[in-house]
């Protein structure tokens, strides 16, 4: 089987619809034990319960987490590690976009609480597991959208103007940004990592928001691609056998390709670093090679 995952241990969070559903879904298709995070335990058995039966592989573990909390992601990592010895994928894929400039229970506002902190706490508090893998990859799903972003270092948390689409976009751009970081200071522990875009798909993604975002997401579903087709990237990147040894890259359309300037600013990237180490104090640090 093309990138059979058997006997690998592989975990995917925001796993109850959407790339994610289908991510966790092919994974356990292909032979893998797969973790699967949800916000709400009953949607999460019943994903996993579906996702047994359309793959037909074992039912993947339960885990539920609210991961813009940094102390639910603690929480989470060490139930990770009390039901596997290793880690051999890990796909960080839950995120949002929020009509409001909201606040997590940190303090810090949602769209960067989620979707940039969670993906890097979570990651080096589970690095110990992952470095236990034989060849372990961290997949993180980024977005196009990030080509238009910018890292606003005055005002990370939209404190003195909040626009969702900025916040979505600055997100989206950090993703990548730690991605690279990662790499470089991971170099030869034995674990790869790369961001990709997904593609645009019809989820219930955004579905909470209000007022006119809320039907622009409705009226646009017609037109955006299935999560089926959207997940062929994440899967070619998390499971393709010649990208073993391929680190620090950005994916689209299961093809390599150039991100954007912002994207690639070294300075920038360890900057975010610092920044996301004085906010989250993970138990494992990654020194700079």
């Amino acid at each position: 089987m093309a990138g059979s995952q058997e006997g690998k241990i592989a975990l995917v969070t925001g796993a109850t619809n959407g790339i994610g559903r289908i991510t966790a879904q092919e994974l356990a298709r292909r032979g893998a034990r797969v973790l699967l995070v949800a916000r709400d335990r009953a949607r999460g058995e019943r994903a996993a319960a579906e996702i047994q039966a359309a793959s037909g592989g074992q039912p993947p573990d339960v885990l539920v987490a609210e991961l813009s909390s940094q102390a639910d992601v603690r929480r989470l990592a060490r139930e990770v590690r009390e039901r596997t010895p290793r880690l051999d994928l890990l796909v960080n894929n839950a995120g949002a976009i929020f009509a409001g400039r909201e606040l997590s229970a940190d303090g810090l506002e949602m769209t960067f609480a989620l979707n940039h902190l969670a993906y890097f706490l979570f990651t080096l508090e589970l690095l110990p597991l992952l470095e236990e893998g034989p060849a372990s990859r961290v997949v993180n799903v980024s977005s196009l959208a990030h080509e238009r972003g910018s890292i606003d270092f005055e005002d990370l948390q939209g404190a003195r103007a909040y626009s969702m689409w900025k916040a979505y976009r600055q997100s989206k751009l950090a993703n990548v940004l730690f991605t690279r970081e990662l790499a470089r200071r991971l170099g030869a522990r034995g674990v790869t990592t790369n961001a990709l875009h997904p593609g645009v798909f019809a989820s219930g993604f955004g579905r909470s928001g209000q007022g006119i975002f809320s039907w622009i997401v409705a009226a646009g579903a017609p037109f955006l691609s299935s999560p089926e087709k959207c997940a062929r990237t994440t899967l070619h990147v998390a499971t393709a056998p010649e990208l073993g040894a391929v680190t620090g890259k950005y994916f689209s359309d299961c093809r390599e390709k150039i991100p954007s300037k912002a994207a690639r600013d070294d300075d920038a990237a360890l900057r975010l670093w610092q920044i996301s180490e004085e906010l989250t104090h993970p138990s494992t640090r990654l020194p700079p090679p």
